[in-house]
């Protein structure tokens, strides 16, 4: 902006002309904000297909319904209402948040985009964060306090509500190398597992009934190629002379395989099923993910030439029913 000002030199009117510079950073907070919500959107995340969402209103949550749904019986005398199980699971919403602190010169120089790239790639960490919960859920599903709404650990041998007795998804398979099972290996500790899912009764000692579909292998990176190949290929087997003919692959597409970065253990897999209301787990949603920022006419950027932009959510990523869940060691 110019400005135009008189001056008085020797009884002479001179006109001078000052400058007066206004800094425009670019990145407006509808602007920055945009840039999150896109990113966030367009984030590949398998968190929706593996649990269930819950919405919450209170701190706190009372799941009291888990194992509690009758099967059907002959009217009789009438109705018989079931009430809910004493086996009740307590869920706290957690806050969850991530901010970066960006100075003010960075984005004054800033000719790239690469502040925006920086926002973004938070907005990537914050799509997938509920993924990583859920990877934490399954690495540590056996251990104490990761525990079902039966009061025992999530994968456990000995599973056991009312007359169901006790009911493992704790699965071993012996593999030749079992950091890299071969692909016959894979299909066979598969077959094991759906044939264990489809066996579980309810607390009535009934079978559940759960049918084949809609699951998913979650495997580790290392396995995801070997799982991939062992359920989609349509022949299988050597194929060489002298050897068995290739054959049809009978659980051909049995299953999707989802690879998640955060299981480590190269023998251990999970299969889940994902086409059902309670799922393996349960998202119990407070707050969506909002974006602030604290940028241009802030008190930060005027005293201390900082701007900041952040995310906050509340929410907690638990466990929902273990009945849907089988974990598979190879040995």
């Amino acid at each position: 902006m110019f400005v135009m000002m008189l001056i008085v030199v020797g009884g002479l009117f001179l006109l001078a002309m000052s400058c007066r510079v206004v800094v425009s950073t670019g990145l407006t907070e509808a602007g920055v904000r945009a840039d999150f919500f896109e990113s966030l959107d367009t984030t590949t995340t398998y968190w929706q297909d593996l649990s269930t969402r819950l919405p919450s209103t209170t701190k706190k949550e009372t799941y009291g319904f888990l194992g509690s749904i009758p099967q059907m019986r002959e009217w009789g005398s009438g109705r018989l209402a079931k009430g809910i199980r004493s086996e009740t699971y307590d869920i706290e919403s957690q806050e969850y948040e991530a901010t970066i602190a960006v100075d003010r010169k960075e984005i004054e120089d800033d000719q790239t985009g690469q502040i925006r790239l920086r926002i973004q790639e938070m907005a990537g960490y914050a799509a997938t964060h509920k993924d990583y919960l859920i990877e934490q859920l399954l690495a540590n599903g056996e251990s104490a306090g990761f525990h079902a709404y039966d009061g025992v650990p999530f994968f456990n041998a000995s599973h056991e509500s009312g007359k169901s007795g006790a009911q493992s998804n704790l699965l071993t398979y012996s593999a030749t190398d079992a950091d890299n099972p071969t692909q016959a290996e894979f299909r066979a500790a598969l077959t094991q597992a759906i044939a264990a899912m489809i066996a579980y009764k309810d607390e009535s000692g009934q079978p559940k009934r759960v049918t084949p579909a809609g699951l998913v292998c979650v495997v580790p990176p290392t396995m995801l190629f070997t799982a991939l190949e062992a359920i989609n290929l349509q022949l299988v087997g050597t194929g060489a002379i002298g050897a068995a003919a290739l054959q049809n692959n009978v659980i051909q597409n049995a299953a999707r395989v989802i690879a998640l970065p955060g299981l480590t253990d190269a023998s251990k897999w999970y299969l889940l099923k994902a086409d059902v209301p309670i799922r393996s787990f349960i998202f119990q949603d407070r707050l969506p993910i909002e974006f602030q920022a604290v940028a241009e006419g802030s008190e930060d950027a005027f005293r201390k030439g900082t701007f900041l932009y952040g995310v906050r959510a509340r929410y907690r990523m638990t466990y929902g029913y273990w009945q849907y869940a089988v974990r598979t060691d190879f040995t």
